[in-house]
């Protein structure tokens, strides 16, 4: 068993990790200096799955998670150490991994999730169309989960395989890699610290990932990378889950971005 929610002590990272040990998927801009603000690019219907999955997120951190937060962390947080059975969590990997994704640690954490996924969600729901985003987001989520899961069953200790792990940022890195290719010619208007920039899309979501990558492989034998903190890996490969899906949806077609910023185009300033 994995004990009490006060037995969970140990990280320091943003909002909850200063009280207990956490691995957040960290904010989908973890590095808490460039911000987007909009892409540029109106949606052609209303995206009702992104919409409600922001409303989803911010409804679980105000009426569950706030009231009790240790308790509602420790209670639906994903415990990589569950998925090969060396401990016992509150739930079963299988149920956890869904209820995880909709958990954050602090408004920090949230609020930058929230953005970043109404920022570039919208139009990746607006080429896939509403049931395939959302069943595209969960894949996303779960993919992103298991990569963290494994780096940190694979290269962490005991202790960092109980802790536990959070956020929506897996499942957001997904559709970054998807918007990555569906609409490399966009250009994000954004924030990088207190200055207005304007980027485009492939720059902007590549320098993003490139982070990520950069993080992970420093971070391969701290906790940081593997049981704690920010969990790059779980960016990572939700990221790459999202490019190869949106490769093989958009090149016999079966995705329609907007014409645009289509598919594959050649990547401009």
């Amino acid at each position: 068993m994995l004990g009490s929610p006060a037995a969970a002590h140990r990280l320091s990272s943003p909002g909850l990790a200063e009280v207990f040990g956490l691995s957040l998927d960290g904010r989908a801009g973890d590095n808490g200096r460039v911000l987007p603000i909009s892409d540029g690019l109106r949606a052609r219907s209303f995206p009702i799955v992104n919409v409600g999955l922001i409303v989803a997120n911010f409804a679980v951190w105000l009426f569950y998670e706030l009231p009790h937060l240790r308790h509602a962390v420790f209670h639906a947080s994903f415990y990589p150490c569950t998925v090969n059975h060396s401990c016992q969590g509150p739930e079963s990997w299988g149920v956890s991994w869904i209820t995880a994704m909709f958990l954050h640690g602090s408004w920090d954490h949230i609020l930058g999730n929230m953005l970043f996924l109404a920022v570039f969600g919208k139009n990746v729901e607006d080429a896939f169309g509403p049931l395939r985003y959302l069943a595209f987001y969960f894949a996303g989520g779960f993919v992103a989960t298991m990569a963290q899961t494994l780096m940190t069953l694979a290269f962490g200790t005991t202790a960092e395989a109980r802790v536990p792990n959070l956020g929506a940022s897996g499942a957001i890195a997904a559709v970054l890699g998807a918007y990555f290719v569906l609409y490399p010619n966009s250009t994000v208007r954004g924030l990088v610290v207190i200055f207005p920039v304007r980027l485009s899309a492939w720059f902007f979501l590549g320098a993003w990932f490139l982070y990520q990558l950069i993080e992970a492989n420093f971070g391969i034998f701290g906790s940081a990378a593997n049981g704690g903190g920010v969990a790059f890996f779980a960016h990572v490969g939700g990221f790459l889950f999202g490019v190869i899906v949106a490769l093989l949806l958009a090149n016999p077609g079966r995705v329609a971005p907007q014409d645009r910023s289509g598919p594959l185009g050649a990547p401009a300033y």
